[in-house]
């Protein structure tokens, strides 16, 4: 049955009310211990919001579970995704380093909700409003990854076709482009654009390479009916090799954000042309001309950590 009553969310809930009423406390005694607000315990007990990570870990802290509250949320949330991506958002909530090629949508991590919608729309014209409702909050509750002390490095290579493409609509890009130049000025994140101008691309599909905390890579990438992860070194020997040869042939960041900017602002138009702007030489368009990387890896930088619930 697939009624509130059973929501993974209302679940955990439920969990953390019983052993607050077996310690004796309120909601109130319980959120002065979680240092958080009790209207936020209560919506957490009842369903109406999963709970974040931080409150699970707080959880764990004043009843002595051991991590039993943080592993029950994380199954929680990912509750709604497929059984085959499960493995990828496990490494994406532990990697130290994430990698992305895209060239038909942006990455699912840096997408708006209004974006994700009309991506699940097109892929699932059959679902009901809710299930797509359901989908898009699964996917905003990535960005969660971010919230923690020690967040991933995301470096993002778009095709500069994702640009241009009409998503949602002129105003849903215009917002999707406008989110890409904040996410840009995270430390932890960095943005590049493969032009049109640029030599065929090394890899024709989009993949992710991820790197864990051990320093091992692993590749993920999708196919037309599911994701998968592959360790296998050659493999993976490959998808990094092709990763840099894209890094090297696409615009440096400062100008990628500078074509983003001129995408959006085409974008409030109804006929938008797709020309360069101003401030971009012609040489940094030109077709088979690489630039020298000054370092192979992406920029690891600290991470500006948001207040806890």
């Amino acid at each position: 049955m697939g009624d509130d009553s059973e929501s993974p969310a209302k679940e955990f809930g439920k969990e953390i009310k019983y052993a607050r009423e077996a310690e004796g406390w309120s909601q109130q005694q319980l959120a002065t211990k979680l240092l958080c607000g009790q209207p936020y315990v209560s919506k957490v007990e009842t369903g109406q919001q999963l709970a974040s990570p931080q409150f699970a870990e707080q959880c764990d802290r004043v009843f002595g579970a051991r991590g039993v509250y943080a592993r029950m949320r994380r199954r929680a949330a990912d509750a709604g995704n497929p059984v085959w991506f499960i493995p990828y958002l496990e490494l994406e909530r532990e990697a130290l380093t994430i990698c992305d090629y895209s060239n038909a949508f942006v990455m699912g991590i840096l997408q708006t909700p209004e974006y994700a919608e009309a991506v699940y729309r097109s892929a699932r014209p059959q679902e009901s409003t809710t299930a797509i409702k359901k989908a898009v909050e699964d996917r905003m509750r990535r960005r969660e990854v971010f919230d923690g002390p020690n967040p991933p490095t995301l470096w993002v290579i778009l095709h500069e076709s994702v640009l241009w493409s009409g998503v949602g609509g002129r105003v849903t890009m215009r917002g999707q482009l406008r989110h890409l130049l904040a996410a840009s000025e995270l430390p932890p994140i960095t943005l590049q654009v493969l032009p049109f101008s640029a030599d065929a691309p090394s890899r024709g599909v989009p993949f992710i390479v991820l790197t864990r905390r051990d320093g091992t890579d692993v590749l993920y990438e999708e196919t037309y009916q599911r994701g998968q992860v592959d360790d296998a070194a050659e493999a993976v020997a490959e998808a990094r090799a092709a990763y840099e040869r894209l890094r090297a042939d696409a615009l440096a960041p400062a100008d990628s954000l500078a074509l983003i900017r001129h995408a959006m602002e085409a974008h409030a138009h109804e006929h938008h042309p797709r020309l360069p702007p101003p401030d971009m030489g012609e040489v940094q368009l030109q077709s088979g001309q690489r630039r020298q990387l000054r370092r192979m890896g992406p920029r690891v930088r600290s991470f500006r950590r948001r207040p806890r619930p």
